[in-house]
């Protein structure tokens, strides 16, 4: 069994090598256990593909947390939660969902700068900075390492504001963030922008960027970290409700040949019992 501590050093490493590394985003414990059998080193949780599991558009804070104890007792692999807005406006109160994640066995995890309220979509560039230093004031304290990561939400807001988003990256950099994170890049000059202002690990999620770009033109570019967000979870649905259509109205069942083998599944659960 890989301790904890043992996955939050394997998580620093990662970032500290050369090269840059992909950290795919399951929902639940049968999706972690599916991609950490595929070889990859480090799993990231998206508070998108949880939602979808409980159908509904968002989840709880609680429910984070749950499916974040859920996805890190499933693997051997270093877990990064997706805590949103760590569920408060407030420094302090926002700040206490990182020492709640890694009781819940994460190794890593993000603060936003979404609100969630999409009358102010945006915290306020000084309580955004504010929030960001009150969490990684936790995340030092913590027993084990957590790598905090910082993110710009702004190009997923609907506020394609390139500077103010460097701005704010450049400001939690400087609070201590570890890693930094601008959502909705959308092509490589962007992306090297970024990756060039800041002097801390970056990382791209694939979900908003040209999906041509590959693990290598974005190493180059100099990114770090390569996530999905809900996109794995958002494909899955498709194949779901195509199947199901299929049904529906055709009355066919082709479907069933691009089932994955039982077989296939057991062994990949095979280590959790």
């Amino acid at each position: 069994m890989t301790s904890q501590l043992e996955k939050a050093v394997r998580f620093k490493q990662l970032h500290e090598r050369a090269g840059a590394f992909v950290i795919p985003n399951p929902w639940d414990a049968g999706t972690a256990c599916l991609l950490t059998s595929l070889g990859f080193e480090a799993l990231a949780t998206t508070s998108l593909g949880l939602a979808i599991t409980l159908g509904r558009a968002t989840a709880t804070p609680a429910e984070i947390l749950a499916n974040c104890k859920a996805i890190a007792d499933a693997t051997s692999l270093p877990v990064s939660v997706d805590l949103e807005n760590c569920g408060a406006d407030e420094p302090n109160a926002a700040a206490g969902m990182i020492r709640l994640a890694s009781e819940a066995g994460a190794v890593g995890g993000s603060i936003e700068d979404a609100t969630g309220n999409a009358s102010r979509p945006i915290y306020d560039f000084s309580l955004a900075v504010e929030r960001v230093q009150a969490a990684v004031e936790v995340a030092r304290r913590l027993p084990v390492p957590f790598l905090l990561t910082a993110r710009a939400e702004n190009f997923v807001c609907g506020r394609t504001d390139l500077d103010d988003t460097i701005r704010r990256l450049q400001a939690f950099e400087a609070a201590g963030a570890d890693v930094l994170y601008a959502p909705g890049l959308k092509d490589l000059a962007t992306i090297k922008t970024v990756v060039s202002a800041v002097s801390k690990p970056v990382n791209v999620v694939m979900t908003h960027a040209d999906p041509s770009l590959t693990l290598a033109a974005l190493a180059a570019a100099g990114v770090k970290r390569i996530s999905v967000g809900g996109s794995i979870a958002r494909y899955a649905m498709a194949a779901f409700l195509k199947a199901g259509r299929e049904m529906k109205e055709a009355g066919g069942f082709t479907f069933i040949r691009d089932a994955l083998p039982s077989t296939v599944l057991k062994a990949s659960f095979a280590a959790r019992g």
